[in-house]
């Protein structure tokens, strides 16, 4: 088979993988919240479960991106990482008290958080032949087709049989099918790197380039000024904007949106390079106002600059990290992206809770700014590849 049509092979079959994970976890999330109540945690207990279980999920990619470049166990750490993820969700529905939950919920974020940097170094390598931007992109598209799956059958499930407990009982089927076809992923293709030529020159360097750092700096502060949805759930409901039956469709429609713009982004990555961040993080800077600002219909056209902007993020983001660190470093810079990515957020999204709470308008400044800003670094990584010959692209 030619390289580029069994890379083509290899790029689908691992986003079938995540696309099972993500129907499994995300499925899961949708109900957690509610679940933990159910069992008799309070908000205070939600509220630190959640953190804590994200602050794991990114903390933790830092040493396991080190670690799978010092080992070259990139599959087996990988699949690790897959049936942490997905295996301990099922077994929610055996829970009999929150703490146990609790603990089930973490192994999920850390479960996500081993697998995450082995798996797009392993992709960085198949999407060499087809176009980084347009192999990230179909990956998130994927990614997001399970995102949208799962919560829907879950809510099915409960509509139907009443429990929770049903609902995670449903996911052992994605959770089952992902794991049966990574295994036969990863004997069909036990080295994805041979997709990959790499010159001498960039084999050779030991230091994670000073381009990717500038990169990281954008990246930090386009992650800062994006608001979690949580938080614009919140201002809906508290504004009459939607309510609670209308906002998962508010947020159904901005992954739907996620996944169009990742294939839209990534392709137009693969021809124009590093230009097409900084159109996304223009496009992203309307969001906050629209949302935050408008009514329901300019706050629905809001979500779809929203959904845009992180579709743009979870494709190009990575697409450009493959073009501009050598392979043998890749897990390494993918961890640190994950983790410095994650912690932009989690303190933007603190910050912007506060600026809440005392002005809406000072959060809207903070959130559209932040994205203009980071138009300033791009040009910044721009101009280093320029002078250092890298090719941001294809």
């Amino acid at each position: 088979m030619p390289q580029k049509a069994a890379a083509l092979r290899f790029v689908i079959l691992l986003g079938f993988v995540s696309l099972c994970a993500d129907a499994t976890y995300e499925g899961a999330r949708s109900i957690t919240g509610a679940y933990l109540e159910v069992l008799g945690a309070s908000g205070t207990v939600v509220g630190l479960v959640a953190g804590f279980g994200e602050l794991i999920g990114y903390g933790l990619r830092l040493v396991i991106g080190y670690l799978s470049d010092q080992t070259g166990k990139y599959w087996g750490i990988t699949t690790l990482g897959y049936f942490v993820n997905t295996a301990v969700v099922p077994l929610l529905a055996l829970a009999g008290r929150w703490e146990v939950a609790a603990g089930l919920m973490m192994a999920e974020r850390t479960g996500k958080a081993i697998r995450t940097p082995p798996r797009d170094a392993l992709l960085s390598h198949g999407v060499s032949q087809i176009g980084r931007g347009f192999g990230f992109g179909l990956h998130e598209a994927m990614d997001q087709t399970g995102a949208v799956m799962g919560p829907l059958a879950v809510a099915a499930m409960v509509y139907f049989q009443g429990e929770y407990r049903n609902g995670f009982t449903v996911l052992v089927v994605p959770a089952v099918l992902g794991l049966i076809v990574l295994g036969i992923l990863q004997f069909i293709y036990p080295n994805p790197s041979d997709f990959e030529e790499e010159t001498e020159e960039t084999s050779q360097e030991e230091k994670l380039p000073q381009i990717f750092w500038i990169y990281l700096g954008a990246v930090a502060i386009i992650a800062a000024g994006y608001a979690d949805f949580p938080l614009i759930a919140f201002h809906f409901q508290k504004q009459g904007i939607a309510t609670g039956q209308t906002i998962p469709l508010f947020y159904a429609f901005a992954m739907g949106i996620d996944a169009v713009a990742a294939l839209i982004f990534g392709y137009l990555f693969d021809r124009i390079g590093i230009f097409v961040l900084m159109i996304a993080a223009v496009l992203s800077s309307l969001f906050a106002p629209l949302v935050f600002l408008g009514n329901t219909q300019l706050a629905l056209l809001g979500i779809a600059f929203w959904g845009i902007g992180m579709g743009a993020q979870e494709s190009v983001l990575k697409a450009a990290i493959a073009s501009m660190v050598p392979k043998h470093k890749r897990a390494t810079a993918y961890g640190i992206f994950s983790t410095g990515y994650g912690l932009a957020w989690f303190l933007g999204s603190t910050l912007m809770g506060v600026l809440y709470d005392h002005t809406i308008t000072t959060l809207i400044i903070f959130a559209s700014t932040t994205q203009l800003l980071a138009i300033v670094f791009f040009a910044w990584v721009k101009l280093q590849a320029d002078g250092s010959n890298i090719v941001l692209s294809k």
